[in-house]
């Protein structure tokens, strides 16, 4: 009787196995650092909308002053102007550092951007998820008189 058996000798599995650690050993730390830098690409989209919305805000607040909107609600230090149907609070002819002003005119949101916001008097940080606090952020701090510009901070991407 002759008996024939079909399957993979101890050695070739070995081997099978060390090459695929290897291979593993090469992927993770790429994978690693991409997810590094889609945090740090998501923290710089981030900032850019805070500032265009800020400068588009600002550009709505000087059509109320001029009178030429058929609804002015912005004053030279604080009211509202309509951004997208939403009213977006101001302060010194910039969107205010809150929920209500600079989060609702770049119209981020901390769950689905996986961001954190702090507000800490006229300051909001804007704080990527996974990174390492206090790095992969920025702050927003409003403007402290009509006239002047909101401060940006430059965002700080090690640690993403």
């Amino acid at each position: 009787m002759n008996k024939f058996s079909s399957g993979f000798t101890l050695i070739e599995l070995v081997v099978a196995l060390t090459i695929i650690a290897i291979l593993a050993a090469v992927a993770l730390p790429r994978y690693i650092s991409l997810q590094s830098q889609a945090r740090a690409a998501k923290l710089s989209a981030i900032y850019g909308s805070v500032k265009s919305a800020a400068a588009l805000a600002k550009a709505q607040c000087q059509v109320d002053l001029a009178g030429v909107s058929l609804n002015p609600r912005c004053t030279p230090t604080a009211g509202f102007v309509d951004m997208d149907g939403i009213a977006i609070a101001m302060v010194n002819q910039y969107p205010a550092a809150n929920g209500q002003g600079i989060v609702a005119a770049a119209q981020v949101n901390p769950l689905t951007d996986q961001i954190t916001l702090t507000v800490t008097g006229n300051i909001v940080t804007f704080a990527i998820n996974g990174g390492t606090a206090p790095n992969c952020q920025f702050t927003y701090t409003e403007a402290i008189a009509p006239g002047q510009s909101p401060v940006y901070s430059v965002p700080v991407t090690n640690g993403c």
